[in-house]
């Protein structure tokens, strides 16, 4: 079992892998509106898209976006119904900390939306709380951030 990880700034094959893996968990999976997964071109065009490839297959995604100087906002973490429990996403989250963590982008906090299912799963992470929980796409959700050391 191979994984490869791999990131881009905006569109290209590494977007279209992420958005095929968004489509496939969020849109036919839990039942987002195309229009609400799709709801925001200009991050599209301007995030960072993060892919896991296992064995040379697209499995999980991530985005991150820069909202407000040194705080990264991640955002559609993904992975494939099949490949969960493996620790992919974990992985893929290390990989955004080590990215966030290069002198050259000056991050120093990450801040993501979770939906509640997977609250305990960012916890795990050392991610915290804050804020009330709050209704995305359908969904409820919880605020939670990293300061980075």
């Amino acid at each position: 079992m191979t994984i490869e990880i791999k990131h881009q700034i905006g569109l290209g094959d590494i977007h279209e892998a992420a958005l095929n893996i968004r489509k496939t968990v969020f849109v036919l999976e839990q039942g987002v509106p195309l229009s609400d997964e799709l709801d925001n071109q200009i991050a599209e065009e301007s995030a960072t898209h993060i892919v896991a490839y296992l064995n040379g297959s697209p499995v999980a995604t991530a985005r991150v976006l820069e909202e407000h100087p040194g705080i990264w906002h991640i955002q559609r973490v993904a992975t494939l119904k099949p490949m969960r429990g493996q620790g992919l996403g974990s992985q893929l989250l290390a990989y955004i900390e080590a990215l966030a963590s290069d002198p050259d982008h000056h991050i120093h906090t990450l801040e993501l939306g979770a939906q509640i299912t997977a609250k305990t799963f960012y916890e795990k992470l050392n991610f915290q709380t804050y804020g009330s929980e709050f209704l995305e796409a359908g969904i409820m959700h919880i605020n939670m951030k990293k300061e980075l050391k």
